[in-house]
């Protein structure tokens, strides 16, 4: 069980600084090269299409808040699509000028062309594993017997639509490996179909599914449980409210309408259900939630017919994961009384929590999260945001850590009770993604398969620092970039951070980020408040009323690397998605002379009506509500949307989103650079681009990734007057 996903940051990371991805040999870095001065024009009515403004005004709490665009909330109404039309018209004839944005383009495709793997998995007889050949849209799910069989494509989602926008979401097999159940995305949504395979022709079945939203599937016998909504309302999907989340067990070679209603919430319409089994589909546990964190906890015995539903925890205050079950105990991930997280074991026999029996305590170091393969449990640590090993047997007795390469984060080591290796993926800034086959008796980890990158990653460094933010707070932060760079105050720099939801920011390769590095570029990453990298207590320290702590730590951030010498104002990129285009929409607005370029993506810019679309009432524990009068006080202070002043120069600004976006909807990025468009004083282009046929970030083809990273990157060294490509 990983503690860290939240509805908001599930893709968060995806949005432009998780693309997947050197100048040939021999080209210098071009910090130095000018390029030709961005043209911006005088004004920006010259520039910009006209947006409409209407009086609408709303009141909250005797406040009243001017709404002028509350128009572009349609987001499938004729005169919103033609709107956005316009201004992708005008951001791509903007793009279409930069002299080196085609060099840019076609450099990413290149380092882009290398086969990425994930970490094998076994079921039955079968390994699976998904692969992607280079540039390939969407990767293919192979299966192969044993470990040195002949692979063979189990599922290739570039099939199931012409244009690679139709993604893979969850897959599940049955216990006996004769089914498969697999759920697919469109367009980047959050509602998934859900259809059946026969594993051993690999043919799919009559079962078809759909509205199912915030799911897994979990077998049970001959069938699975899943959750969803009813169906919405036409043209309402992407943007309505969801409500009334439901638990239901679908049987093979049954129509949907029969499947059977499990568990339902008839009273709290805004609670999130959720079901899986035990690895030996004893018990059925369910959770409930009313926010992005902290559950309730039930279990229901499936090997006893009509069995009731149990309650083992019925608040909402604390997070409780079952790891899997033992006998009749199950091994559960908890924070209660353990703000970094421990490992508890609850008897089935006796489940109140006075009998409950701590089998690993609390650390120095943040639990994410527990596997239990081959008889012992494998424990995933935090360490200063960096991965720490260790593994116990199942009375709770550590008996090793796993050595890790270097610094950076490992995933993985899920697999079955029996196993007796297993696999798990490790990487860092300069690491790609390399996967290891790991030995549970002999705690012996062997290179399984390494990526092959066109990139010399000896060339790099980095290295983690610890900053001061305003208040005194002591800040990890990681800094990548060439060796012997010159800390001249010149070097373009890339700051990213999210800091929100209890998700932590942990090393990872990402081949977009590349490019950047390789033309003396400065990757640095913050581990500010509001995320999970010190557990609880650091994640509460950002969130309602506390949020202004993550904003003043990432300026802390922006001016230790201009104060270092690594950068300066005119050359200094901010970038965050989801939560953390939130984030760079707030520190934009409170300092805007600190920064050159600003690439909010996919952000929630509307604090005042953020809980009125699709799942977005789960934020209100992160960040409070307007409905709340203390709440509204606080939200309007550092809105986005509401906090752009006339007469400003900010940063130049490259917003992204996209037209399937249902987690954070369009309107929020719409509402902003409309404003921003409106308001800011002329000097910097204030752009978006919106996707079509995308969403929040996950699933995205591998086409429209390259292409939004080839414009962001291009409208980034553009506006520092940057030419990474100049004519030789």
């Amino acid at each position: 069980m990983n503690r860290q996903t939240s509805f908001l940051c599930l893709a968060a990371l995806v949005a432009f600084t998780g693309c997947k991805t050197s100048t040939p040999a021999g080209t210098a870095a071009t910090t130095a090269v000018a390029a030709e001065a961005p043209a911006v024009a005088a004004k920006p009515s010259d520039m910009y299409p006209k947006t409409e403004k209407t009086n609408h005004v709303d009141t909250y709490h005797g406040t009243q808040v001017p709404d002028p665009y509350r128009w572009l909330e349609a987001d499938t109404a004729q005169n919103v699509a033609a709107w956005v039309k316009e201004q992708n018209q005008v951001t791509f004839n903007y793009l279409d000028k930069i002299p080196f944005r085609e060099q840019i383009k076609q450099r990413l495709t290149q380092l882009w062309n290398y086969p990425k793997y994930g970490a094998p998995f076994r079921e039955g007889d079968y390994y699976y594993f998904y692969k992607n050949d280079g540039l390939q849209n969407q990767a293919v799910l192979y299966r192969q017997k044993g470990l040195n069989g002949t692979p063979e494509v189990f599922l290739d989602p570039n099939k199931l639509s012409e244009d690679g926008t139709t993604s893979l979401g969850s897959l599940a097999f049955s216990k006996d490996a004769r089914y498969a159940v697999y759920t697919t995305s469109t367009g980047g949504s959050d509602w998934r179909d859900a259809y059946v395979l026969d594993v051993a022709t690999g043919k799919k079945l009559t079962d078809e599914l759909h509205w199912i939203k915030f799911s897994g599937t979990s077998w049970h016998k001959d069938g699975f449980f899943y959750s969803r909504y009813a169906e919405p309302t036409q043209g309402s999907k992407l943007a309505n409210k969801n409500e009334y989340h439901k638990v239901y067990y679908h049987k093979i070679g049954t129509p949907q309408s029969q499947d059977k209603l499990i568990w339902e919430a008839k009273e709290h319409p805004l609670r999130l259900l959720f079901a899986s089994t035990t690895e030996n589909e004893k018990y059925l546990i369910l959770t409930a939630s009313e926010g992005t964190s902290n559950n309730s906890l039930y279990v229901k015995d499936l090997s006893k017919p009509n069995s009731p539903i149990v309650p083992l925890v019925e608040t909402f205050d604390k997070e409780y994961g079952v790891v899997e079950s033992v006998g009749d105990k199950l091994i559960v991930l908890t924070n209660q009384g353990a703000p970094k997280y421990k490992l508890v074991e609850i008897d089935l026999k006796k489940p109140q929590q006075n009998n409950w029996k701590t089998l690993v305590p609390q650390t120095d170091n943040v639990l994410n999260y527990a596997t239990l393969v081959g008889g012992k449990l494998i424990l995933n640590y935090m360490k200063d945001a960096a991965t720490l090993v260790r593994v116990h047997d199942t009375t709770g007795k550590w008996l090793h850590d796993v050595q890790l390469p270097t610094l950076g984060t490992a995933g993985g080591f899920g697999g079955k009770k029996a196993d007796k290796t297993v696999f798990y993926t490790f990487t860092s800034f300069t690491y790609p993604s390399a996967i290891y086959q790991y030995d549970i008796a002999t705690n012996k980890s062997t290179l399984f398969r390494k990526a092959e990158v066109d990139v010399d990653m000896e060339a790099y460094e980095t290295k983690q620092i610890f900053y001061t933010s305003k208040d005194g707070t002591k800040v990890p932060m990681f800094i990548t970039h060439k060796k012997g760079l010159p800390l001249n105050g010149d070097n373009p720099t890339y700051l990213y951070a999210y800091g929100g939801f209890n998700s932590a920011v942990t090393p990872g390769f990402s081949i977009s980020r590349m490019l950047w590095l390789e033309n003396g570029g400065v990757l640095a990453i913050a581990n500010i408040r509001g995320g999970g990298e010190y557990g609880e207590a650091w994640h509460k320290a950002g969130m309602t009323p506390n949020k202004q702590n993550v904003f003043d730590d990432f300026i802390a951030a922006a001016e230790y690397l201009q104060n270092q010498k690594y950068t300066s104002p005119q050359k200094l990129a901010i970038v965050g998605g989801s939560n953390g285009g939130l984030l760079i929409g707030a520190v934009a607005n409170q300092r805007p002379e600190l920064f050159k370029v600003a690439l909010p993506a996919v952000g929630v810019m509307d604090m005042l009506r953020f809980h009125k679309f699709t799942i977005g009432w789960a934020w209100v524990p992160e960040y409070g509500s307007s409905d709340d009068p203390a709440q509204f006080k606080n939200l309007l202070q550092f809105s986005p949307l509401h906090n752009i002043k006339e007469g400003v120069k900010y940063p130049a600004t490259l917003v992204t989103t996209a037209d399937h976006d249902d987690r954070v909807v369009p309107a929020h990025s719409f509402k902003y650079i409309a404003t921003l468009q409106e308001k800011a004083a002329p000097g910097n282009p204030y752009l978006i681009r919106v996707d079509v046929k995308a969403g929040h970030g996950a699933g995205k083809s591998t086409t429209a990734q390259i292409a939004e990273a080839a414009d962001t990157w291009a409208f980034t060294f553009y506006n520092m007057g940057v030419n990474p490509y100049p004519a030789q």
